[in-house]
């Protein structure tokens, strides 16, 4: 019977995931490879040292006619068999965004009957049937891979994005798929707070700031206030709401606008305590209109704030028409999901000075080119996507990912997420 080296990294990849160990499984599988591998598998696990001995003595009696191995892998995976049926496994693809898996590890560190594992993107297709619930991050769950998660119960996005998941495949595969409310956690609270940050560091001229520390000047440079300025929030859901809260005090004109606002028409409860009069967000607003409005709006605002979410109706929707209609001199900030813009269009409008700022904490592509040409205008300021990243607001979604593994592995109802299919 000839062995096949693929039962080798079939077998490191089982004992691994059951001891906890680091993803030393090497992407290609050959004989010289697998060997290179298990000398170092054998330094991290004591456990699989008894297994590795067969296979380094196999050198000399005949790799491909071990049996007793293949006969311990027959046993490992009887016992993750087992195992499975008493634990709640969780997922997270990737390795950004390292507070939202470090904090839910933390919450659910006296569960033992919840496994929460991080695992490579480029993994993640291989391991997914092992799971119950899935946090995507930043992956493209595509139908392909989903039709493999044949454990799966849910996918949720550890915030709002889902453009990432396909969900019509989840849901043709049984999968709920959910994101976790804004509003009820802190997040959009926390990515309004980086919107202003990012409108005064382009008002007050950052880069210019910085420039004139590293060259001694004093008073320099001029820059201009919030004070007096309109600012169009595209796209008032539950960032946009925040963002008008905390946009009054500054004495600012606010125009938004809105495909439905029947749905902001009544303040959540959890909000009730904040500025909001009578329960009605009128006064937040000086202007509202609806997504025929855009580029009207734009043409009367000093600040643009994207706070639409991605589709294939807003994909792209701050275009060379958009840009044009902007007034000259007017600033742009981007804190939803750099798909909105066109990065031709923009970098158009930046090189002819049409556009007088831009400040993104999304990209068109993630992690950002620390060499995008973009980066060489002085009027750019760029954050890597921590707009949700707060102490409070992570903690919080923390929190919710926990609880709901653990109503997952106790069969309760899943409460506090918004479900999409």
């Amino acid at each position: 019977m000839a062995f096949k080296p693929k039962s080798i990294w079939r077998l490191a990849k089982i004992v691994n995931f059951h001891l906890g160990l680091p993803n030393l499984v090497p992407n290609g599988c050959g004989f010289a490879s697998d060997l290179r591998f298990f000398r170092k598998w054998e330094c991290c696990s004591a456990a699989g040292a008894g297994v590795l001995a067969q296979t380094h003595d196999s050198q000399s009696t005949g790799f491909h006619e071990n049996l007793n191995l293949l006969s311990n892998i027959s046993k490992m995976e009887g016992m993750a068999r087992s195992s499975d049926k008493n634990i709640t496994r969780v997922l997270f693809c990737g390795p950004h965004f390292p507070a939202s898996h470090n904090y839910t590890k933390e919450y659910l560190q006296n569960y033992p009957s919840i496994q929460v594992d991080v695992v490579p993107i480029s993994d993640v297709p291989d391991v997914i049937a092992n799971y119950h619930l899935c946090v995507v991050k930043t992956m493209r769950l595509d139908s392909n891979c989903i039709s493999r998660a044949n454990q799966m119960k849910l996918i949720m996005q550890f915030g709002v994005g889902l453009e990432g998941v396909d969900i019509n495949a989840a849901t043709r595969c049984g999968i709920k798929v959910a994101r976790i409310p804004g509003d009820v956690t802190g997040n959009a609270a926390s990515c309004a707070e980086l919107t202003i940050y990012l409108m005064l560091g382009l008002l007050r001229k950052q880069n210019e700031m910085r420039m004139a520390i590293e060259q001694k000047k004093l008073g320099v440079p001029t820059g201009e206030t919030l004070l007096g300025k309109t600012v169009f929030i595209l796209g008032f859901g539950n960032i946009g709401v925040e963002l008008a809260k905390r946009l009054r005090p500054f004495g600012v004109k606010i125009i938004a606008t809105k495909r439905s606002w029947a749905s902001h028409s009544q303040v959540s409860c959890q909000s009730s305590a904040l500025a909001v009069k009578n329960g009605i967000i009128d006064d937040l607003v000086d202007e509202k209109g609806c997504h025929e409005d855009i580029f009207e709006f734009a043409s009367k605002a000093d600040v643009v704030v994207c706070c639409l979410s991605l589709n294939k109706q807003t994909a792209g929707i701050v275009n060379k028409s958009f840009l044009s209609s902007m007034k000259k001199g007017s600033l742009l900030v981007n804190i939803a999901r750099g798909g909105l813009l066109d990065y031709e269009a923009i970098a158009h409008y930046l090189e002819c000075g049409h556009l007088g700022g831009l400040g993104i904490d999304v990209a068109w592509t993630e992690p950002f080119d620390p060499n995008d040409p973009i980066l060489k205008f002085k009027n750019v300021l760029i954050t890597p996507h921590v707009g949700g990243v707060t102490e409070h607001s992570y903690r919080s979604m923390a929190k919710v990912v926990g609880d709901v593994a653990l109503q997952l592995h106790a069969g309760t109802p899943l409460t506090v997420l918004e479900f999409v299919n």
